[in-house]
């Protein structure tokens, strides 16, 4: 498992960047994103594996660079939080504090009331 930089340079930012971000996430175990357009993802996959994938998202003026890191970095007015990737059918605590997206079908609840209707200016 090695860890990459990846970083991106959008000339039409609003283009593609939240397609980019969900493919950034779903590239290896685990991600952080320290800036908003760069990452490290921790993957078990080649730089070329990566940068194949990334690609496609990509228009010929946007700007790519993946890059194998060591666990030493430095950084002013940020920090590193990782994220793992979800996966679907985890097994979640019913009373724990994590939602898995879908939520589950819920069971027959009691009737709710009605709403009541609101008041009219006069």
């Amino acid at each position: 498992m090695r860890t990459y930089l990846i970083s991106y340079d959008l000339a039409q930012p609003n283009r593609n960047q939240h397609v980019l971000a969900q493919v950034i996430m779903g590239l290896g175990d685990k991600w952080a994103r320290p800036l908003s357009n760069t990452w490290y993802v921790t993957s078990d996959r080649e730089e070329f594996e990566l940068e194949t994938e990334l690609r496609e998202l990509l228009a010929e003026e946007d700007g790519l660079l993946i890059q194998a890191t060591k666990r030493e970095a430095v950084m002013t007015n940020t920090s590193l939080r990782w994220f793992r990737q979800r996966r679907p059918g985890l097994d979640l605590a019913p009373d724990g504090n994590i939602i898995a997206f879908p939520l589950p079908a819920i069971a027959a609840a009691e009737p709710m009331e009605p709403e009541l209707p609101f008041a009219k200016a006069g």
